[in-house]
């Protein structure tokens, strides 16, 4: 018997909210059911989408594929004077032993709606092109990938629709990326390109598979998803390990500070969503496009569906023994992707208009009663000032905070550092604030 867990989305109404909070409903109430169902099935009608498909056709294959997705943002470009820059990103990768049986171009289809104060810094959402079938190699057969992953591709697409509306302050890139099935080779070959244009990123929101609410476990759930985070930097230096042992952090990375931010926001916006932080990089012994990002030491979350079917993932189209197996256009809730979308449209929206985060955050307060947080001022005069957050060493969240001022310290008096884990925040005179920062330095 399955247990029903149907819950219908509203949207809260406060008539004393402030104009940035009415932009956060304003985006929310943009993100449009229909023009995502469009999508997805405009996706799966290309048949296939195995990254070593056909690249001619104009209406089956990769090729097909990739050129419509290239098509939709540059008409929301248009539909926006020209807001976003829309380009190829492409890579060249040799076959291999295991799911590269030729020679490939992999193409990421790039959006990039550029911030006007801090152009080359950057905030990613990503969805995946790609799909396949049982056999990884088998790129001849129909395989439609609705939710793995037309879903994240159609929502990425939507988020531009709707965000091109408005200006930010930070970057924001909207990408199709190809290869994940194969060895997330696109995901490789985009961290690389940011890397050496020496790119500031704030992090990599990867969507993949997003409209799933009937899981194989037997649950039906539209009300919340999953957030995977990786613990630490795959890339930290052995100063910082050993660093670890003796002050903690190890729930402290940039990769999880950027999960407790979009939980954050979620709560704050969408409070009928219930996000699950999930302290795993993703899926035990599974893969997704956010790795290769956090490999090189940028944050990079995946958001998902919480409870997935696995009778409907790289699965031949088939009926057998009373099961029907296929990633098929009846698997994907619409209406549960509109909100998984909205989730990263405000998330987005909140990190493009946000401030630089504090730099060189420090911390000390050995064998004292208080706790003192030292950082680098940031030279930007739309910076309000800073926050200190602080919470139980055993808590997920950040559980206190205090608005410090524009100030290069402070001390919390009363407050003694072996009970709990800190980080500090910029606040911008807008409002809006950064990622946490975990302090990377002690001092006595």
């Amino acid at each position: 018997m399955k247990h029903l867990k149907i819950i219908p989305i509203f949207f809260l109404v406060n008539l004393c909210f402030s104009q940035s909070d009415k932009d956060f409903y304003d985006i929310i109430n943009k993100v449009s059911e229909s023009r995502i169902e469009f999508n997805i099935k405009k996706l799966v009608s290309f048949e296939t989408r195995h990254t070593l498909s056909d690249t001619i056709s104009n209406k089956t294959g990769i090729g097909a594929a990739r050129r419509w997705i290239k098509k939709a943002f540059e008409k929301i470009s248009t539909d926006c004077n020209s807001c976003l820059e829309v380009f190829y990103q492409k890579n060249y990768f040799k076959k291999n032993k295991r799911r590269l049986i030729k020679d490939v171009w992999i193409n990421n289809v790039v959006a990039i709606q550029r911030g006007e104060k801090y152009p080359n810094r950057f905030i990613i959402m990503s969805g995946d092109i790609d799909s396949r079938v049982s056999d990884p190699n088998d790129y001849i057969s129909p395989s439609p990938g609705a939710n793995d992953n037309a879903s994240g591709m159609a929502g990425v697409i939507e988020a531009a629709h709707v965000l091109s509306k408005y200006r930010f302050e930070n970057s924001i890139i909207y990408i199709g990326l190809s290869g994940e099935e194969q060895g997330l080779y696109g995901g490789a070959g985009f961290a690389n390109y940011i890397k050496k244009n020496n790119w500031d990123l704030i992090g990599i929101l990867n969507n993949d598979m997003i409209g799933n609410i009937e899981g194989i476990d037997g649950i039906i759930d539209n009300s919340s998803f999953r957030i995977f985070s990786e613990p630490t930097p795959a890339n930290e230096s052995e100063i910082s390990i050993k660093r670890r042992r003796f002050y903690g952090g190890e729930v402290d990375g940039n990769s999880r500070q950027l999960a407790r931010y979009i939980y954050k926001t979620v709560s704050n916006y969408m409070p009928e969503m219930k996000p699950k932080l999930i302290y795993r990089l993703d899926r035990f012994g599974r893969g997704g496009h956010h790795r290769p990002f956090n490999d090189l030491g940028f944050a990079g979350v995946r958001i998902m569906e919480t409870h997935e079917n696995y009778n409907r993932q790289h699965q031949n189209i088939r009926f057998e023994n009373g099961i029907s197996y296929g990633d098929v256009i009846s698997g994907v809730n619409f209406n549960y992707v509109k909100k998984l979308t909205a989730v990263n449209a405000i998330n987005l929206a909140s990190l493009g208009w946000s401030p630089i985060q504090p730099k060189n955050v420090k911390i000390g307060g050995a064998v004292k009663p208080s706790t003192t947080l030292k950082w680098d001022q940031i030279e930007d005069q739309n910076i309000k000032g800073y926050k200190i957050y602080w919470r139980e060493t055993t808590s997920p969240h950040w559980d206190m905070s205090k608005y410090v001022g524009n100030v290069n310290n402070f001390t919390l008096d009363g407050v003694v550092i072996d009970n709990f884990l800190f980080g500090v925040s910029s606040v911008g005179k807008n409002g809006k604030e950064s990622v946490v920062v975990f302090p990377s330095e002690v001092f006595n």
